[in-house]
């Protein structure tokens, strides 16, 4: 059974940081594409860092210097080190991964809601 479980979300003030975890399980994650979405309220979905299977990464303008996305493969988990927050950063962060092998294997998270607030 496939899971992904985030943590490490919060309340925090603006230029504070946040480290999100997500532990995966239920499949092979060294082979997977891992990243991190958020949904802000009454927005679409959004990608903001993506770890693909062979170590290179890629981010949205709007978090690029201020988030890195990491990987452990042997502890199966996925981070996303949230540096210089703003109030424009607050939503719900879900995990995802996704591999396309005969088909799309695209799992999710439950969610993690992040607020930046003073």
């Amino acid at each position: 059974q496939v899971q992904l479980v985030e943590s490490g979300g919060g309340l925090v003030q603006p230029g504070g940081s946040l480290r999100l975890s997500c532990a995966a399980s239920g499949f092979t994650f060294s082979s997977y594409a891992m990243s991190w979405y958020r949904q802000a309220p009454g927005k679409e979905r959004e990608l903001v860092a993506v770890s693909s299977a062979g170590g290179s990464t890629k981010y949205a303008d709007s978090v690029k210097g201020r988030f890195t996305i990491s990987r452990d493969n042997a502890k199966n988990t996925v981070y996303l080190q949230m540096n210089s927050l703003k109030p424009e950063d607050t939503a719900v962060y879900y995990c995802n991964a996704k591999i396309v092998l005969m088909r799309v294997y695209d799992y999710w998270g439950q969610g993690t809601q992040v607020t930046v607030s003073s």
